[in-house]
């Protein structure tokens, strides 16, 4: 493998496409939106610049990462002769299966066609392809450049061919590859969200407020982050879109997701990229100051 796509430039799609990129490989990042490839493209340049700080990278590394990475507007013209496609547009099973659906049309039946779901189901979008045994699911961690994990996720009509190149492939790229089977959530999220949605329940129910829940669960539980702060970073529609997924996948009200989620969903409350979430991000990005209506 030499060529590969990326569809959709935001967060995950550009951390993504810089990671193939500074491996060596050619990477076409497709993204309708010019904006949304600028803004790409700038971050994975800032990103860059950091490392290059730090002493992790070279000045040439930096300059060969930029040139690998070009940009398009169009995917017709985007997946022409690459040898694989991951696609990181949002958590929409509709938008995924559309995009699948012209990849279907747009690429050889040898192109294998990831995507980076974080608990869509494989088979489904495998179901709207011919050839679906070459659909396979690569679950980058964010920020895709440090975090080591790929979730490698089988549909059930994945060959053991595909599922090996893409382990290999994770592998070449620096990171662990973990092999799983097909069910709402896989894994990680399928543990993670549950945790995050009770997080936000104790909340709800005024067991204790934001700073006492994440202060418990990282000095209690080691963890580097809170879980109301990570649900912030994560987004917390995102956050809602995985647990109404995996809430419709097991038909269990365990994944149902808390009141105060939906709400502040819909009060456009999304955590880091909208400014405000559990904490106020208006004058820092860190989770230094809680928001008003939860204190």
């Amino acid at each position: 493998m030499k060529t590969m796509a990326v569809i959709g430039a935001g967060t995950m799609g550009n951390g993504i496409a810089h990671t193939f990129a500074q491996s060596g490989f050619t990477v076409k990042l497709i993204d309708v939106s010019e904006k949304s490839l600028d803004k790409g493209m700038a971050t994975i340049a800032a990103n860059l610049d950091r490392m290059l700080s730090k002493g992790t990278i070279t000045q040439e590394d930096v300059a060969k990462t930029i040139t690998n990475i070009i940009t398009y507007t169009d995917i017709k013209d985007g997946v022409v002769g690459v040898d694989l496609v991951v696609e990181a547009a949002t958590e929409n099973v509709e938008l995924k299966l559309n995009i699948f659906k012209q990849l279907n049309e747009a690429c050889s039946h040898n192109t294998i066609l990831a995507t980076n779901t974080s608990s869509i189901s494989i088979t489904q979008i495998g179901a709207v392809v011919s050839h679906p045994e070459r659909v396979i699911g690569m679950h980058f961690m964010n920020p895709v450049p440090i975090m080591k994990l790929v979730e490698i996720i089988r549909g059930y009509n994945t060959s053991d061919e595909v599922t090996k190149i893409i382990m290999d492939l994770s592998e070449k790229l620096g990171k662990t590859p973990v092999e799983v089977n097909d069910y709402p959530g896989f894994v990680a999220n399928r543990i993670l969200m549950p945790m995050l949605n009770e997080a936000i329940e104790t909340l709800y129910n005024k067991v204790a407020g934001v700073y006492e829940i994440d202060t418990v669960m990282k000095l209690g539980m080691g963890h580097p982050m809170g879980p109301l702060q990570l649900a912030d970073f994560i987004g917390l529609d995102v956050c809602l879109a995985i647990l109404n997924v995996m809430y419709e996948g097991f038909k269990n009200p365990k994944y149902a997701p808390c009141p105060l989620l939906v709400n502040m969903v819909r009060a456009g409350k999304l955590g880091v990229k909208s400014g405000e979430g559990f904490y106020d991000y208006s004058e820092s990005k860190k989770a230094e100051k809680i928001s008003k209506q939860f204190i």
